[in-house]
């Protein structure tokens, strides 16, 4: 598995404090289980911002398919010279 990039890192970090207090103050819950509940989604949250935000490398671009070529039609090619006599 690659190591995560920083950009990554800061992206589910942000999500995970702000996912949480978010549903802490929106919830108002006030008891052990329904912080553990509130903490565990975020992380969850977090992590799936973090895998799902890729950055693309600048090495990591698709290669260019070179276009093939259509051959000239006959009638243009005629009055070209040739190299060969």
């Amino acid at each position: 598995m690659p190591r995560p990039t920083p950009a990554q890192i800061t992206y589910g970090s942000a999500t995970v404090v702000f996912s949480t207090l978010a549903m802490l103050l929106l919830s108002q819950t006030s008891s052990g289980f329904g912080i553990a509940v509130i903490a565990v989604a975020s992380l969850a949250l977090g992590l799936f911002v973090a895998v799902a935000f890729t950055v693309p490398r600048a090495g990591s671009r698709r290669p260019r398919v070179p276009r093939q070529r259509t051959p000239m039609p006959a009638e243009r090619r005629i009055g070209e010279h040739s190299l060969h006599g």
